[in-house]
């Protein structure tokens, strides 16, 4: 067995979206800071509603999926194909783009703490024009695993492989074959994972901080680890609540326009051309 070492640190930035919810980013800040087949990793966290309360209102994307994963707070999904979703603590969200979709995430809630993350993921290039899909995932449809280490383990994507155990996630099936895992440490605790050797693979720590190998990885910010096909986690000092992500990477070329992702110039024009003559939504 070959256990993963920290390759790289990506810090999270202040940024905004949407109407002006503010966020922090890590990957995705720049096209140099992705992480094949990640493109973006959002945290949004605040008790000000002036940082939500203007949400995000009907955008279009095409390319990528979307995950958003709520922690705390309620937001409400639409989109132009009738998808009605209420997003609540302990939800999530997966979207799938591909040829065209228009959506909105609007708060629901005028007080109060919203937390969570969005997350978005590469299509390879056989799929970028595929028809567009949503699935709305509730907090109990999401398998929750105490290991006898004392980590508390929520399986959202992928399968939990560690201590023996092996319980599935809701989404499964995906081309790029993602593994997202929510994962709640005591002090001092430890958490392994069993991981493909040839996936991409990152921690990001949202309360408290973990080490890595000899390597700590700091509260809000991204640790990408190297190739391997374990991954042991330890909460340092406190105890700690991480993300951790795994997919296959696609190794294709990134074109990115705002909320376009695809794998050439021209197709962003194209979709541009779609989405000012109106066929975008009518396409999808």
């Amino acid at each position: 067995m070959s256990t993963r070492t920290l390759k790289q640190i990506i810090r999270s930035v202040p940024a905004s979206d949407g109407a002006g919810v503010q966020l922090r980013r890590s990957l995705g800040q720049t096209p140099h800071l992705r992480v094949d087949p990640f493109l973006m990793l959002d945290e949004f966290s605040s008790e000000n509603p002036d940082d939500y309360v203007a949400g995000f209102p009907a955008h279009p994307h095409r390319g990528f999926e979307t995950v958003t994963y709520m922690l705390d707070g309620h937001m409400l999904h639409e989109d132009h194909l009738g998808n009605r979703g209420h997003l609540k603590s302990g939800g999530a969200q997966w979207m799938t783009a591909g040829r065209g979709i228009i959506h909105s995430e609007m708060p629901q809630q005028e007080s109060g703490r919203m937390r969570g993350f969005q997350l978005w993921i590469n299509l390879p290039a056989k799929e970028k024009m595929k028809a567009a899909g949503y699935r709305d995932i509730q907090a109990e449809e999401i398998p929750q695993v105490t290991l006898p280490g004392g980590a508390v383990v929520k399986i959202i994507a992928g399968s939990l492989e560690s201590e023996g155990r092996h319980v599935d996630g809701p989404i499964q099936g995906v081309t790029t074959a993602p593994l997202f895992l929510d994962v709640h440490l005591p002090a001092g605790a430890h958490f392994a994972q069993a991981v493909g050797v040839e996936h991409s693979v990152f921690v990001y720590p949202y309360e408290g901080s973990v080490r890595v190998g000899d390597s700590e990885i700091p509260r809000g910010d991204a640790g990408v680890l190297v190739s391997g096909d374990a991954v042991e986690i330890v909460a340092t000092g406190e105890e700690a609540r991480f993300i951790l992500l795994a997919a296959l990477p696609l190794r294709e070329p990134v074109v990115q326009y705002g909320p376009f992702v695809m794998n050439s110039r021209e197709e962003i024009e194209q979709a541009l051309r779609d989405y000012s003559d109106g066929t975008f939504a009518a396409v999808a």
